[in-house]
């Protein structure tokens, strides 16, 4: 990357987010007004048109990452790479360039429409990639979890064949608490996993049925998300080993095709929560075809350091997603996906608690890792636990920031994944310091512990706290922050309207700054790594 472009633009930016921040600042007391004026202007910055929706690859990664840099410079945070803020990641953007239908044929022939019906995309590096006539099969919920007792795919061969699918998991259906996990969603049920073990299990096509409950959010995010350039890390087998076809398709086009099929989709929904469902062969067959564009790119994770004064080979790592969702082609023009709150609110968070750590540091090492493409499913944070810059075994925990509040100071504090470490108990102690109370996601069966950067981190065996905006609004109606909040989930999440806000009240950001830089100064300090708890399934990974 070349910061010329940044030399250039900064001044311009500084001085229109200046301008921008609220007069509801002044709401704030003295100690704080500093910080959100600030916190206004980084957001404002990273979530403005000029940086064009912050899609790794493009220009706007090149402004992005040039103004962390250069804000990582300004408060005092070291490279984190050497004498480099970068660690590259080497990406592929798969842009399928026409609007592929899929063609569904039996004793009559359906064709379920590219996006109002049916979202088609794929993963492998190829140009062109297709489905000829391939046999559909439901396959239920599309898992294979010998632990568990379940095999969705056992007693059928899917070679070559196009696995339907449902999203989430039985125990969501059922919300039964001895079926997998109940409505707490496992990952199991998560996209990319059904994606994955198609694919593991020899499929050429993998199709997931959307319904918005269990998905957690509605089409349009599956039609911004998966329509556009797709990213994935360069691979030197160019992702033969994906399915040649991906997608989803709306419900009621699900319901069409199994009438199609001459079968009835809710009793085929309800016998595939039942432990013993056997696949169905739909006896229909599935085409498609994918003209696709390749652009090979080197994206880059943003690391700082501030080097611990006693301990300074054991790290604590911070993390926060710079990217976004880009400029995307829609049937109504190009639009710019700024993703303000998503995810332009944490990595303004990340600079603030590293400016807190530059000035005073701690025993251990802290990183700040601003990774890119978290919406292409955390390739940044992932490429970073498989190619780690600092040792995962002197990695002690990671504190992760993803969609902060906005909405003004609150009670409480939403754990993600609560009970996973005794990193709670650690949180718990400073959110009493600000008579605020933790409280467990309200939404389990939406998966977020799979959805954003600490993730990885987990499964590599790290102790990793994610916790996000309570929902107990401080000084207005109880449910104010409950409705925002759903609002946002209905019209903006993964939408043009997740735009910066200058009236924004960022009360409950400044809390959690101080929250989660509290935490992290303890687990710095403190004489013993943080643990898994017994019951958690990350605890042997360490």
């Amino acid at each position: 990357m070349t910061t010329c472009i940044f030399r250039h633009v900064a001044p311009l930016f500084m001085t229109v987010a200046s301008l921008l921040v609220s007069e509801s600042v002044a709401a704030l007391n003295d100690n704080d007004t500093k910080l959100s004026t600030q916190l206004h202007k980084d957001i404002g910055v990273l979530a403005s048109n000029e940086f064009e929706g912050r899609a790794p690859g493009t220009r706007g990664e090149s402004l992005t990452v040039n103004y962390l840099v250069h804000r990582m410079k300004e408060i005092g945070i070291s490279p984190g790479n050497g004498n480099s803020y970068l660690q590259s990641v080497p990406i592929v953007t798969t842009t399928t360039t026409n609007n592929p239908d899929l063609v569904i044929n039996g004793k009559n022939q359906i064709t379920l429409k590219y996006r109002s019906d049916a979202v088609l995309f794929t993963q492998q590096h190829s140009n062109n990639t297709s489905l000829d006539n391939s046999d559909l099969v439901f396959v239920g919920y599309g898992i294979n979890a010998p632990e568990r007792n379940w095999n969705d795919y056992e007693g059928v061969d899917v070679t070559g064949k196009t696995v339907v699918m449902l999203i989430n998991d039985p125990g969501f259906a059922t919300q039964d608490p001895e079926l997998f996990e109940g409505n707490r969603m496992t990952y199991y049920g998560r996209w990319d996993y059904k994606f994955e073990e198609a694919a593991r299990q020899g499929a050429s096509g993998a199709i997931i049925v959307h319904e918005t409950a269990a998905a957690s959010y509605p089409w349009a995010v599956v039609e911004n998300s998966w329509t556009g350039g797709q990213i994935s890390v360069k691979s030197k087998n160019r992702n033969a080993h994906r399915t040649q076809v991906e997608g989803w398709i709306q419900l009621p086009a699900a319901k069409r095709l199994f009438k199609a099929a001459g079968l009835d989709f809710s009793a085929l929904r309800q016998a595939a929560s039942e432990n013993g469902f056997k696949a169905v062969d739909l006896n229909l067959t599935a085409s498609t075809s994918l003209t696709n564009t390749l652009s090979e790119a080197e994206s880059n994770n943003v690391v700082g350091l501030v080097k611990g004064t006693e301990l300074p080979d054991e790290y604590i790592v911070y993390t926060a997603h710079w990217d976004h969702l880009g400029k995307k082609n829609t049937p109504h023009g190009t639009a710019i996906y700024n993703g303000a709150i998503d995810n332009a609110t944490g990595t303004a968070a990340l600079l603030a608690i590293g400016e807190r750590f530059a000035k005073q540091p701690t025993k251990r090492s802290i990183v700040f890792l601003a990774v890119t493409a978290e919406e292409s499913g955390l390739l940044g944070s992932k490429w970073y636990t498989h190619s780690p810059i600092y040792p995962i075994k002197q990695t002690i925990a990671n504190i992760n920031m993803d969609a902060l509040g906005v909405w003004g100071e609150t009670n409480d504090v939403i754990v993600v994944g609560m009970g996973q470490s005794d990193l709670d108990s650690t949180l718990a102690e400073h959110a009493k310091k600000q008579d605020r109370y933790l409280k467990s996601n309200p939404r389990p069966e939406a998966g977020y512990y799979f959805r954003s950067d600490h993730f990885p981190f987990a499964r590599a065996g790290i102790p990793a706290l994610y916790a996000s905006a309570g929902d107990d609004a401080r000084g207005k109606d109880s449910n104010y922050v409950t409705d925002k909040k759903k609002e946002y989930t209905a019209h903006a999440y993964h939408e043009v309207g997740d735009k910066y806000d200058p009236n924004w009240d960022l009360g409950s950001m400044v809390q959690d700054i101080k929250l989660l830089h509290g935490v992290g100064e303890s687990v710095s300090n403190a004489d013993a790594w943080p643990k898994w708890s017994a019951t958690s399934e990350f605890s042997t990974r360490r």
